[in-house]
């Protein structure tokens, strides 16, 4: 379900935040579109934080640091490039009205980014938003061969430390689906989220800059 919101100079960070409180996300028709609209899917994606599935090839790839991973260190570097358009694609969902409400959030500490280096060059990464126990994946894009799923690994193991019980990825694709991803109705969507929104979390429970071991070791539960 969606609903085009023709006045989007009037949404607010804060008005953003009440309606992830409802199950609701914006998206646009394209990068040069300046409208918005609000969607709510029938069946949402969500990856359990208990059942987070990484492969024996990507933990030896978080393990060994190949890349230096970062939070919140280039936020606007983040967003820019998950706003570039994908292989195989022209557009992006993502307009220039959608960027400055998550930089808003940002600002106000409700949308965090998770960045991945190699040397000086941002090579993959993430941004979404926090709210209570919840923690709203928004996009994710990546340079160098797993560098997403590294960002991934990263945030997951987070979210864990930080007591976090509702990752929110919108919709579920095959590459998240070989992570953990699984699809629930909008109405077990709901007591998940309700559940999740009633309580705290803490973003920064782990320093922003962790080893791959450390990140695996708090997944695990080690």
């Amino acid at each position: 379900m969606s609903s085009r919101d023709n006045a989007s100079s009037e949404i607010t960070p804060e008005v953003l935040l009440r309606a992830y409180s409802c199950g609701i996300f914006p998206m646009s028709e394209g990068a040069d579109d300046p409208t918005i609209f609000w969607v709510e899917p029938e069946r949402r994606g969500i990856i359990p934080l208990d059942s987070f599935n990484i492969s024996s090839r990507l933990a030896r790839t978080v393990r060994s640091d190949i890349f230096r991973v970062t939070v919140n260190t280039s936020f606007k570097q983040t967003i820019a490039s998950c706003a570039e358009p994908r292989p195989g694609s022209d557009d992006t969902w993502i307009n220039q009205r959608i960027r400055e409400l998550y930089v808003g959030l940002h600002g106000i500490g409700h949308c965090h980014s998770v960045e991945v280096w190699d040397g000086d060059d941002l090579v993959g990464g993430l941004y979404g938003v926090s709210l209570g126990r919840a923690f709203f994946g928004e996009s994710m894009f990546h340079r160098a061969r797993d560098a997403s799923k590294v960002a991934l690994v990263h945030l997951v193991a987070r979210l864990k430390a930080g007591g976090f019980v509702l990752l929110d990825t919108q919709f579920v694709t095959d590459h998240l689906k070989s992570l953990g991803a699984v699809e629930v109705t909008r109405q077990k969507y709901r007591a998940l989220l309700d559940d999740a929104i009633a309580g705290d979390a803490d973003f920064f429970a782990l320093s922003t800059e962790i080893s791959g071991t450390k990140a695996l070791a708090q997944i695990r539960g080690a």
